[in-house]
């Protein structure tokens, strides 16, 4: 059974760091894509990093971009997000997601995290 376990979420000050991980199990960790997403308070999902099966390549959302970095630990079965410099625009509950094909921007993910609340105070 695929299980994604998210972990490190909070409540922090603006300008505060945060590090997200995401624990996988269940499925050949090195073969997939893996990507994290956020959901606001009364706001769409939204793409927010994403990472190749290596970890060679990157890929962020505009808004996030020098501000969170995305990596993986093959060996740990693990995905990590560091989020820096947070913004109270960046409260929301925090997903990571797993596929094996696919375009690592779109939603469109095979396996999805229960969450984690992020919660950045001005």
């Amino acid at each position: 059974q695929v299980q994604l376990v998210e972990s490190g979420g909070g409540l922090v000050q603006a300008g505060g760091s945060l590090r997200l991980s995401c624990a996988a199990s269940g499925l050949g960790f090195s073969s997939q894509i893996m990507g994290w997403f956020r959901r606001a308070p009364g706001k769409e999902r939204e793409f927010v990093a994403g990472i190749t099966r290596s970890g060679s390549n990157t890929y962020y959302a505009d808004s996030v971009k020098g501000l969170f970095t995305i990596s993986r630990d093959n060996a740990k079965n693990t995905v990590y997000l560091q989020m820096n410099s947070l913004k109270p625009e960046d409260t929301a509950v925090y997903y990571c997601a797993a596929k094996r094909l696919g375009v690592i921007t779109s939603a469109k993910y095979d396996y999805w995290g229960q969450g984690t609340q992020v919660t950045v105070s001005s």
